[in-house]
């Protein structure tokens, strides 16, 4: 695997990204990211947009993606992650703005990124005809490895995917998550430099996605850039140094998971369910003053975020109100996608 050139951004650094007028994070703010931090970008978008006639997928967002990185786009289906990727992975061009990949013009150097990226589309795309090493085989062939490096290689990465002893297996006799680490050997076999993952686990039961999460992890940690798409929050809050929520074409926000939380929610969150006159209580009694730090009403559930779950559930007592029906718990990334587009992931 190729050295990056410059130091890696550590994990937890936070960016601070000030929103514009519409919401969104201005175009000229994200592309100083790497420049303040001495860093030469794996990937690099100023006023990056993507349009289909009158349709406007991708609406002029910024953003700097660090060597060694795992960058994550969280955003429900539509929001302009996939669109994003395609671009960066030079599967389709941008409209306007600029967008360089490992220091080249995606636009004009598409062949030679290619050479140098891996790519794991949300389809597993494998050649069902043929086994786990000739699928890994046949695709080192395209990029001109010998046959014997190629079989170096390819039985490298099985061992490295838990897929040592299925060789000889075809795709219909493995299982979802086994076909999942299939594609992401394959997108390894050239050595990338960076690797870009659209929705890596979905369709997967819940053992198979830990394991692709451990296989991440392992290649985050060996020092390979990742760029992944998600719309799960636990997914993006365990791979990810970095964030950007993206809602209808544009970046809303962008830092790391915690400073997401901190920013947008709080530590904690009392969800409370209740009646209407109830809730219209909860969102003006003045009796929460210094422990609320933000409140959110959704149906008949109102959310207040505090950083002590325990303090206010005393003062609701104090003050007369109702909590029998409430849910404690830790704020999540959910709470931030909430607070930020006033929609759920599954909305």
């Amino acid at each position: 695997m190729a050295d990056h050139p410059g130091p890696s951004l550590e994990r937890g650094t936070s960016v601070s990204c000030p929103r514009g007028p519409d919401g969104g994070i201005p175009r000229a703010t994200m592309q100083t990211v790497c420049m303040a931090s001495q860093l030469s970008p794996a990937v690099a978008a100023n006023g990056l947009t993507k349009s289909y006639g009158p349709l406007e997928a991708v609406r002029g967002i910024s953003f700097a993606i660090a060597p060694s990185e795992c960058y994550g786009f969280l955003g429900r289906n539509g929001a302009g992650k996939t669109t994003t990727m395609k671009m960066i992975y030079c599967r389709i061009a941008r409209t306007s703005g600029t967008l360089d990949v490992l220091g080249l013009d995606a636009a004009v150097s598409a062949r030679e990124i290619k050479s140098r990226i891996g790519v794991v589309t949300q389809e597993n795309a494998l050649d069902q005809e043929l086994t786990v090493m000739e699928n890994l085989l046949v695709y080192g062939s395209f990029f001109g490895l010998r046959q014997a490096e190629a079989e170096k290689r390819a039985r490298s990465l099985l061992a490295m995917m838990s897929l040592t002893g299925k060789e000889r297996a075809k795709y219909k006799e493995l299982s979802g998550g086994m076909r999942r680490r299939l594609v992401i050997a394959r997108a390894l076999v050239n050595e990338p430099e960076l690797l870009v993952l659209d929705e890596p686990t979905t369709g997967l039961d819940p053992q198979a996605r830990l394991m692709v999460w451990e296989t991440l992890n392992g290649l985050r940690d060996r020092g390979l850039t990742l760029i992944i798409t998600t719309h799960y929050m636990e997914e993006a809050a365990r791979l990810c140094d970095r964030i950007a929520v993206m809602e209808e074409g544009r970046i809303f926000a962008e830092d790391t998971p915690a400073g997401l939380v901190q920013r947008f929610a709080a530590a904690e969150v009392l969800e409370v369910i209740a009646e209407p006159a109830h809730a219209d209580a909860l969102a003006q009694t003045e009796a929460f003053d210094g422990l609320v730090r933000r409140r959110e009403r959704h149906g008949d559930v109102t959310y207040l975020y505090t950083d002590d779950n325990r303090a206010l559930l005393a003062r609701m007592a104090q003050a007369g109100l109702d909590s029998r029906r409430h849910v404690a718990r830790v704020a999540t990334l959910e709470d931030v996608f909430l607070n930020i587009t006033g929609r759920g992931l599954g909305e």
